[in-house]
């Protein structure tokens, strides 16, 4: 064992330097394995987890355990980062001309993902109820991240766009409240207390209190940072503050981070249209990111999905994990078209706006490792298990799948002639030529580009930097024009 001759050598004989070394080997594990699968055209997410696996306890065994045990709490920091840049998306503005719509075609699609789910565990594979309620919450989640990654490289824009971003990000909100009511519904059968309404209500007021008191923390936020004289470096250090207590008052009443920090985010953006700081956060929150996705490939066990859970069933997990896999895919396209079919949209996101839906992994990844750490024993290990074990193959295909729906829908396209639209003839009517069309086109996209083609993300990252140059850069400046005068004064 590796991490064991490591302690015998003496290099991780305290806390604190087996803590150190550990996040070091984390990230630079993580980063190494994105070299490999960018060779291949993998997700970075992908690279995490294999990478977790590598060095986690069932394969090399480099990371203590100790440490996989104490670093519990990336999962709440991943779920807010991700959850208050997912709050940038809810501008009240847009949600008002098709937020009804919107709110339809995501019920249909996440309610109906996780019936096909539940009605699969519970009475096909004979799974227990407390277990079958939680996985069929999970299923109604998706991965935000991979969507807007896959937006951004594409560039796509339009009707269908506008709609998958505001479903994506509703469609969290329906899924937290769906986990929430499922792992309480879980805990207390578990138990063999008597049902009653209050196991379901309760779950779904507090998380209303913990939406309000988001939406306080965005009040917060923007009071803080309105004066226009703060930096960049203060700007994230605020931030951060209250991102990171926002998370701790949730740890201590043990109930997700993820709706409130989206509500956080939210308020931020409507009051202020302050979108350069969730480019600023997005550009500092990888590392921890990368961090959690490496630990839940930690506490990803390869062996047990070849061996049945006795506590929720007699069918080994890879058979469960495969079937979630194919079902909840099923119910998220039907369920998504079906709802486009009930809000009349239009046929090109009627037909593919449900592939775009195929993406899962950080926000259900989050909450696996919530519900493990709530379930405990080995019906959390095995929740961790098929949703690690799906998520990776939802990787694989899940971006793939989506650049497919946003070309199909016309989103994007890769053609010359459809990027911008210029006149075929000329003043005096004549048929332009292809060479002549060719250079409209071009003139016209130079003239559409816009004058700063710095990145928006390194420039707010970067901000800070050009801000401390600036006294030195002053000086500099004095001290030249001193010199001036003085050789103007002799001559």
């Amino acid at each position: 064992m590796m991490s064991q001759m490591l302690y015998n050598s003496g290099v991780m004989d305290s806390p604190v330097s087996a803590a150190i070394i550990s996040i070091s080997l984390i990230l630079m594990s993580g980063f190494l394995m994105t070299r490999i699968t960018k060779q291949i055209r993998l997700p970075n997410v992908t690279a995490y987890i294999v990478a977790g696996i590598i060095i986690g306890p069932h394969c090399l065994n480099i990371i203590p355990q100790t440490i996989i045990k104490e670093t519990g709490f990336l999962s709440d920091i991943a779920l807010a980062f991700i959850a208050f840049s997912t709050g940038q998306f809810f501008k009240f503005d847009i949600l008002k001309k098709n937020g009804g719509k919107v709110a339809i075609i995501t019920l249909s699609e996440a309610l109906l993902a996780s019936l096909l789910v539940f009605l699969l565990a519970f009475f096909l594979l004979h799974i227990n109820l407390a277990f079958s309620i939680v996985l069929s919450a999970l299923a109604s989640t998706t991965a935000s991240a991979s969507t807007m990654m896959t937006i951004r490289q594409t560039g796509a824009k339009g009707d269908f766009v506008e709609t998958l971003l505001q479903v994506v990000a509703v469609d969290n909100i329906v899924g937290l409240l769906a986990y929430s009511v499922a792992i309480s519904v879980a805990v207390h059968s578990s138990t063999g207390e008597a049902f009653s309404f209050s196991r379901i209500f309760v779950p779904i007021f507090v998380n209303a209190l913990v939406l309000c008191l988001g939406a306080v923390f965005g009040v917060l936020l923007m009071i803080l940072l309105r004066p226009k004289t703060r930096s960049s470096d203060n700007r994230l250090i605020i931030s951060l503050a209250l991102i990171f207590a926002f998370c701790g008052v949730c740890t201590i009443f043990e109930v997700s981070p993820l709706l409130g920090c989206m509500s956080m985010g939210t308020m931020y953006i409507n009051n202020t249209d302050d979108d350069k700081l969730f480019k600023q956060l997005n550009y500092f929150s990888p590392p921890f990111l990368l961090m959690f996705f490496v630990r839940s490939g930690m506490s990803f066990d390869l062996s047990a999905l070849a061996k049945s859970s006795g506590t929720i069933g007699t069918f080994p997990l890879i058979v469960i994990g495969v079937l979630y896999f194919i079902i909840r895919i099923i119910g998220k396209y039907a369920g998504a078209f079906l709802g486009c079919c009930a809000t009349k949209k239009k046929k090109e996101i009627r037909n593919y706006l449900g592939l775009a839906l195929i993406p899962q992994a950080g926000v259900a990844i989050g909450l696996a490792a919530l519900g493990a750490r709530t379930l405990q024993g080995e019906t959390g290990h095995a929740l961790e298990t098929i949703i690690l074990a799906s998520s990776v193959l939802y990787e694989l295909i899940g971006p793939v799948s989506a650049k497919l729906s946003l070309y199909l829908s016309k989103s994007y396209s890769t053609k010359l002639e459809d990027l911008v639209e210029v006149s075929e003839k000329t003043v005096d009517g004549k048929e332009k030529t292809t060479l002549e069309l060719l250079i409209d086109r071009i003139q016209k996209i130079q003239q559409e580009l816009p004058v700063h083609t710095i990145d928006e993300a390194e420039e707010a990252f970067t901000e800070a930097a050009e801000q401390h140059n600036t006294v030195s850069w002053g000086e500099i400046q004095k001290q030249n024009m001193k010199k001036i005068i003085r050789k103007r004064g002799k001559k």
